[in-house]
């Protein structure tokens, strides 16, 4: 679980409507309407991206009134379910895969199985992706892969970098 207590909140007089923040945003909570940036603030999970790229510096970091937790109780999914999408994304279930955050893998089998088709919407559900955006995007790839997502970039953003071949992708022999 993560206690998201920052917001994302954008000075529209500095905003040019240039898109930035919305394209690095994991979880997709900015969108240009009018040439101004827009913040879902259900969706922000305070990673700051938009705020530390903003050419303008129109973005910046606010606390919120209510911090926002955000996770998945694993516990509403079958665990055999998760043990198998995790061992086919060959992934242990216990495994951090954003170290950011502190997700673990067990959390993004439970997002998919429940429905995330993306790696916005996993990011949504776990908060994974919401550090640095880097190092975690390869294994919620891979799990979406494994459960058979059809992966799909997402043309607004620009943090999606695709499939890294790995040492499972070789054939056995």
């Amino acid at each position: 679980m993560k206690l998201v207590t920052l917001l994302a909140q954008v000075e529209e007089d500095k905003c040019k409507g240039c898109r930035t923040c919305e394209r690095v945003c994991p979880v997709l909570a900015i969108k240009v309407v009018n040439r101004k940036a827009v913040i879902d603030a259900e969706r922000c999970r305070g990673c700051a991206n938009c705020e530390q790229r903003c050419p303008d510096y129109a973005v910046t970091m606010v606390k919120r009134d209510k911090p926002l937790v955000v996770g998945i109780d694993v516990g509403e999914v079958d665990y055999k379910e998760i043990t198998a999408l995790c061992a086919k994304a060959k992934l242990h279930p216990e495994q951090h895969i954003c170290y950011c955050v502190g997700t673990r893998a067990e959390e993004v089998a439970a997002a998919i199985i429940k429905g995330a088709r993306t790696p916005e919407e996993v990011s949504l559900l776990t908060g994974a992706r919401t550090g640095c955006t880097i190092e975690c995007i390869q294994p919620i790839l891979r799990s979406l892969q494994a459960a058979g997502r059809e992966l799909v970039r997402n043309e607004k953003g620009w943090q999606w970098y695709g499939v890294t071949p790995t040492a499972w992708d070789l054939p056995e022999e």
